[in-house]
């Protein structure tokens, strides 16, 4: 049965609409995050970060005071701590050498060595490795001769790098490019070994041509151990260096740690022995962060 009685409901039910259109629906403004709960995402996200880093504060802190009493109470056990400078002497001596220029010229002379020698030991290694490991005629030529070469420490390529080159700076650049050339061509040569020959022979059924597969298989495999070597080797160049430098330098932070130990300044040698580490630690870092730039996808 259908009447206006009853069709009035169906009507009445229907959503209520204006001349110009739907209604738009009201959403509730959405406020800002915070300070508190940023702050706590940014926690959370570099809680690993943090936590490394406060254990490393902590370890050094231990360290420094431990040095301290030992150094305090000149301990004799086995070990005799004497004459060895507490770290308030060391902290004088760097102090005043911070404001001497020659210091300051030292240092700087051995970033210049160890920046020239290092960067020719990668452009020579790299390539020569990558070759080596590719070509299997020109690893048995070579890889011998590197191999007898390889285990002689820097310090005993002193007196024949004095008659090789005609000045003290060239003859230290060549013994810091040999410490860091060798770490860098073995670690080289041990990514190539570990390259999937899956992956080659991919490329080659996709007609990828030699140079083709050196870019984009050989090489980006062999990035990890690269980076590895380059991390090595520049360690390996900086004890090449301070040891070049306290036989046959006149500048350079060996020499001024050397200078110190004649001079009987103890606070020095802790001083240049600092400055070592420090620089040593920051180049290493430098290279780490080269690595992340090139491989992010080794990035956790």
């Amino acid at each position: 049965m259908s009447s206006p009685a009853l069709a009035r409901p169906a009507e009445n039910s229907m959503p209520a609409t204006s001349e110009a259109g739907p209604v738009p629906a009201v959403t509730p403004s959405a406020t800002p995050p915070s300070f508190g709960t940023l702050a706590l995402r940014w926690y959370r996200l570099n809680r690993d970060g943090l936590r490394a880093t406060a254990i490393g504060i902590i370890s050094l802190l231990a360290f420094l005071l431990v040095w301290h009493l030992l150094t305090t109470y000149r301990v004799v056990f086995f070990v005799r701590f004497t004459n060895v400078p507490s770290p308030l002497a060391v902290y004088a001596s760097f102090t005043k050498a911070i404001h001497d220029p020659k210091f300051l010229m030292h240092v700087v002379l051995s970033c210049r060595r160890i920046f020239i020698g290092f960067s020719l030991a990668a452009i020579v290694g790299v390539p020569l490795g990558l070759i080596m490991g590719r070509f299997k005629l020109v690893h048995e030529i070579i890889f011998p001769v590197a191999e007898v070469l390889r285990p002689i420490p820097a310090i005993a390529w002193v007196p024949m790098a004095i008659m090789l080159w005609p000045t003290n700076e060239q003859s230290i650049v060549y013994i810091t490019f040999l410490g860091s050339f060798f770490p860098i061509l073995v670690n080289t040569l041990h990514g190539m070994s570990l390259v999937d020959p899956v992956l080659v022979r991919a490329a080659q059924c996709l007609g990828a041509r030699e140079r083709s597969i050196f870019r984009e298989v050989y090489f980006p495999a062999s990035l990890p151990h690269i980076f590895t070597g380059l991390t090595v080797g520049m360690g390996v160049a900086w004890v090449s260096l301070i040891a070049a430098e306290m036989i046959s330098g006149q500048y350079g932070i060996g020499y001024f740690t050397w200078e110190a130990y004649s001079l009987v300044q103890y606070a020095d040698i802790a001083l240049g022995m600092i400055a070592i580490g420090v620089l040593g630690l920051g180049s290493s870092l430098l290279i780490r962060g080269a690595g992340q730039l090139v491989m992010p996808w080794r990035l956790n």
